[in-house]
């Protein structure tokens, strides 16, 4: 082996075993164990914001800052002036064109009384910035931007847009009451502009084609826009079919699809160019949902999985869609899950009438199990 082989080899080993006992090292200083926290790489350190900690007996939130050095391998605690975000997990944190770190969202929650607690959907928006010529020196600064805001919501998904604009999609909204919890689950896209400090609302153009025939079927519309109300009174109702699904647990859950009847007056279906006839499709869409995935490559925006409730049912999602962020014109499905026209009724345990004692014996050790940790899957939602 050459001289110069080994020098190469030897500094190959020597970063190794630095940056395996970098590795190794315990770090003092660091933040405590925590779930729903948020992290941004900035420059040379990894800033850390909020979240939260619950055990079976308390809960607590956070709004400290810590930065760990990709150079030291060692935390340190940041204390910024100005007012700052109250305690919460689960926001949106991004670095903005301009260096800053912005702060977005979230949820918490406290106890207004003994065994009841209430969350709050934060809408407020600060910005964390490094202040010029101290070292080491932050400051929080609370912005208003323009435009149209999301609406009020948690356990919303964020991802960087091609233009650097920070991607938000989804959530839910949770109305909650003293002995219950109802969300309304969102599938929305807004886009926030760090530069010009506004929100936007994504909105789809729909596919090319479509927008030829809309702009051909100008002047056939107003001619039969008379045809079409004297059809409104007779337009048939949506159908809806029901059936029964069993579950992987042996669950029955009774589904009800609904079908939108085509209109009376809608006429034939639109002509291509060529001139044949093309049926007509419903637009595919991601169903509401919290807690998806995203990721964003070449400009397109990937959207996985998550969940949604539907009563007292939780549903996990594993259906994939792709949006080009370029374009803005329609979804494309990659993997298809359940029709976004399912809607859960109601379910029944399908071995009520089994006579053994040993089952429902294990049902309610189950049910005591997942009681237990409910806080803090509950709390998973807005994380």
């Amino acid at each position: 082996m050459s001289t110069i082989s080994k020098r190469i080899l030897g500094l190959k080993l020597t970063s190794l075993v630095h940056l395996r006992g970098a590795v190794l090292t315990r770090s003092t200083g660091g933040p405590s164990g925590r779930s729903g926290h948020r992290m941004v790489a900035w420059k040379r350190l990894l800033i850390l914001f909020g979240g939260f900690h619950e055990s079976t007996r308390d809960y607590i939130y956070y709004s400290d800052v810590y930065a760990f050095s990709l150079d030291t391998f060692t935390w340190s605690k940041l204390s910024p002036s100005g007012p700052g975000p109250t305690p919460r997990s689960g926001c949106l944190m991004s670095v903005t064109p301009q260096g800053s770190i912005a702060i977005y969202g979230g949820y918490s929650k406290q106890r207004v009384k003994k065994d009841v607690d209430r969350g709050t959907q934060h809408s407020d928006m600060f910005l964390l910035k490094s202040e010029e010529g101290g070292e080491g020196k932050w400051m929080w600064t609370r912005i208003n931007p323009s435009g149209i805001k999301p609406t009020l919501r948690s356990g919303f998904s964020v991802a960087v847009a091609p233009n650097h604009q920070v991607l938000l999609f989804g959530g839910v909204c949770d109305e909650e009451e003293e002995e219950s919890l109802e969300g309304m689950f969102f599938n929305d896209l807004y886009f926030y502009d760090a530069i010009r400090n506004r929100w936007f609302a994504g909105q789809l153009k729909g596919p090319k084609s479509e927008k030829k025939k809309r702009r051909r079927g100008k002047a056939e519309a107003c001619e039969n826009t008379s045809e079409q109300e004297q059809g409104v009174a007779n337009s048939p109702e949506p159908l809806e079919v029901v059936k029964e699904v069993v579950d992987e647990d042996g669950t029955v859950v009774t589904i009800k699809q609904v079908l939108a009847a085509p209109s009376l007056a809608a006429g034939p279906p639109p002509e291509d160019e060529d001139g044949t006839l093309e049926p007509s499709r419903a637009p595919v869409e991601p169903c509401p949902r919290s807690n998806a995935m995203l990721a964003v490559k070449h400009g397109l925006l990937y959207v996985y999985g998550g969940m949604f409730e539907a009563g007292d049912r939780q549903v996990t999602l594993s259906d994939l869609y792709c949006l080009d962020l370029h374009k803005m014109e329609e979804w494309k499905t990659l993997v298809e899950m359940d029709p976004k026209t399912q809607e859960w009724l109601e379910e029944t345990d399908s071995e009520e009438d089994s006579s053994s004692g040993e089952g429902a014996e294990g049902g309610d050790e189950d049910q005591d199990v997942d009681s237990g940790e409910s806080g803090e899957e509950e709390e998973g939602c807005h994380g």
